[in-house]
């Protein structure tokens, strides 16, 4: 009996540890746009521009204070002047005023805390900053969509574009594979206020910005692990050398 119930616990423990590689190797694979993510502080304020313009009328990012956009180049001044336009203190949370409950009524789902967005959307097709970067550039007119819009990479989401303006407007041919999955080419149909390259810029930084705000001190922690590194390397060689003179008269 004792055994059986060892043999029913080591059963449910493989389950468990199994069931989200399983689920994830089930999900349709996505081809993901390599992101050319950058540190370059004007890169990381363009895309808190963005960021706060477009992104954080549905989504918040309740895990950033507005003071720490410090870090990018931005001084205190010209964060309330330029990204806080609601009364907000410089030290507060970058949250929005919509109620969670009413947004899933309006868009069928609660937009996500977009803080982690770049380390939760990573996978075994890309990091989480090529799913972001291919999925704001995919866009394309749908018109059975409440929203008036659809997405390759995230089908039937219920975000709607909200960087059309500056795109323009993508429409799709989708064509069916031999073994039965979709093919869409899309296509610009109507230019926006940014040339295609421009735009794919703006996504960059964009995506650039959510990279940073999901870990504003990986810059640091990699000098410091760089340095650590250096450290153990130097400190080994000093080790074994002081082996070999301990042990040289020892066969």
């Amino acid at each position: 009996m004792k055994m059986r119930v060892i043999n029913l616990i080591k059963r449910a423990a493989a389950v468990l540890l199994f069931a989200p590689a399983v689920a994830l190797a089930a999900g349709a694979s996505v081809n993901l746009d390599k992101a050319p993510v950058s540190t370059d502080p004007a890169a990381l304020q363009h895309g808190a521009k963005l960021f706060v313009n477009y992104c954080l009328n549905c989504h918040s990012a309740s895990f950033m204070r507005y003071n720490q956009l410090e870090k990018i180049g931005l001084s205190e001044q010209s964060i309330r002047d330029n990204l806080m336009f609601t009364g907000e203190r410089v030290g507060d949370l970058m949250k929005i005023a919509a109620r969670p409950a009413e947004s899933k009524v309006w868009f069928g789902a609660a937009p996500p805390d977009l803080t982690l967005i770049a380390r939760q959307r990573a996978s075994g097709d890309g990091s989480g900053a090529d799913w972001l970067y291919t999925y704001m550039r995919q866009f394309y007119r749908d018109t059975e969509r409440s929203t008036g819009w659809n997405n390759v990479v995230f089908e039937n989401v219920g975000m709607p574009h909200v960087f059309w303006q500056l795109q323009g407007e993508q429409v799709a041919k989708i064509t069916e594979n031999a073994d039965g999955s979709k093919k869409v080419e899309l296509s610009l149909a109507k230019p926006g206020t940014l040339t295609p390259a421009e735009y794919d810029k703006a996504v960059a930084d964009l995506v650039s910005f959510l990279v940073w705000m999901g870990e504003p001190v990986a810059e640091k922690r990699k000098t410091i692990g760089t340095v650590v590194l250096i450290f153990l390397a130097g400190f080994f060689v000093l080790a074994y050398a002081l082996k070999k003179n301990y042990w040289k008269d020892i066969h």
